[in-house]
């Protein structure tokens, strides 16, 4: 059976990566005759990186091609439904969905956060267009009340979680080799890590984490790790912190795998992040973490597992970041959400069981804008 995989993928962004590989290797271990067809930025990284094959995103015609000899459109992960960021990217997704209709193929959406939507023209496409596809699941509850919203309501809608959380914990044999390759003393200090990406009016953020990081390692001998979830972007963005703090700290320059990258955030004590996805990270791998929002679905994770954000990227302060800091490793790494990230697991692997239940359900009809 073919699947076609539409989404952010091929640009390099650990998260959205992650996310991939989350989704098939739940979808593989669910069924084995699965052929992958994904939609990418980079054809040939996704190629190899995932094992799988690959058109580009601008390549309309193969797209087309995929899509009539595919028996299920997973549009998803992540946050592609939303208009804050772009609305050129909202109707590329959306336009995605609208030719797999076209052409008779059975559409998900997979573990989706949805919204904001913006604006009445967009909202009234969402409800069109979305209200025809066959199943959405959505990774958390805001974008469950978005759907409401919106009046989606014709599918069968479940409230599951991102698919990382499905990722297993992988050793730390790969995340102790890449601290000792830059010089880290894995035996002794915190060390906290930190990921950060640039966003616009992030210049006091910027300011506060670098403030927090110098009195981390001016009080507590505190050994900082800069972690990239997008590479190169966030290397970029952790340099412009790194270039006004006062102190030493490590920045890890280089592209990293899922399993290195899980890998090394298993060796931290407490993990910074305004990265989603390192967050998750931290969740798969037992991590304390902090969270700074830039976008609702940080607050939306952290309210998952019964956590709130430190702030966001106007409110944060040094000393909030620093306080929280210390008080979670006085609490000797002991990591309080295990209950709630393990039921978001089995959430998680839910959206792989959904999608083999539709691809039993027989082909469907063409598009009807009636």
């Amino acid at each position: 059976m073919n699947i076609l995989i539409s989404g952010y993928y091929g640009s390099k962004n650990g998260g959205d990566e992650a996310m991939l590989a989350a989704m098939l290797e739940a979808l593989r271990e669910s069924k084995t005759d699965l052929n992958f067809t994904v939609i990418s930025l980079n054809p040939g990284y996704t190629k190899k990186r995932h094992n799988v094959d690959a058109v580009g995103w601008l390549d309309i015609f193969s797209i087309i091609k995929k899509i009539l000899k595919a028996d299920l459109l997973i549009s998803g992960g992540g946050s592609l439904l939303q208009n804050v960021t772009s609305c050129r990217s909202l109707y590329y997704y959306l336009g995605i969905i609208f030719l797999a209709k076209l052409f008779g193929c059975k559409v998900m959406l997979y573990a989706q956060g949805i919204g904001p939507i913006r604006g009445a023209f967009p909202s009234w496409l969402m409800k069109v267009i979305l209200n025809r596809v066959n199943l959405i699941t959505v990774r958390d509850r805001g974008s469950l009340d978005e759907l409401r919203r919106l009046k989606i309501t014709v599918p069968k809608i479940f409230c599951t979680a991102d698919p990382v959380l499905a990722l297993n914990p992988v050793p730390l044999n790969f995340g102790k080799k890449i601290l000792e390759l830059h010089a880290v003393n894995i035996e002794s200090a915190p060390k906290i890590g930190v990921a950060v990406r640039h966003w616009i009016d992030w210049d006091k953020c910027r300011n506060e984490i670098a403030a927090a990081l110098d009195m981390l390692v001016e009080k507590i001998s505190a050994q900082i790790i800069f972690i990239p979830m997008h590479f190169p972007e966030d290397v970029k963005a952790a340099k412009s912190i790194v270039e006004i703090m006062k102190n030493p700290c490590t920045l890890i320059e280089e592209e990293l795998l899922t399993a290195e990258s899980l890998s090394l955030i298993g060796c931290l004590d407490v993990l910074i992040s305004i990265r989603l996805h390192a967050l998750i990270f931290a969740g798969v791998m037992g991590i304390p973490m902090l969270g700074i929002s830039y976008d609702p679905k940080i607050g939306r994770f952290l309210d998952s597992i019964n956590e709130k954000p430190l702030g966001n990227l106007q409110d944060v302060t040094a000393d909030k970041i620093f306080a929280e800091t210390v008080k979670r490793l006085e609490a000797n790494k002991t990591f309080h959400n295990r209950s709630q990230l393990a039921n978001l697991r089995e959430l998680s692997l839910k959206n792989a069981k959904l999608a083999i239940e539709l691809l039993g359900i027989s082909k469907e009809g063409r598009f009807d804008l009636s």
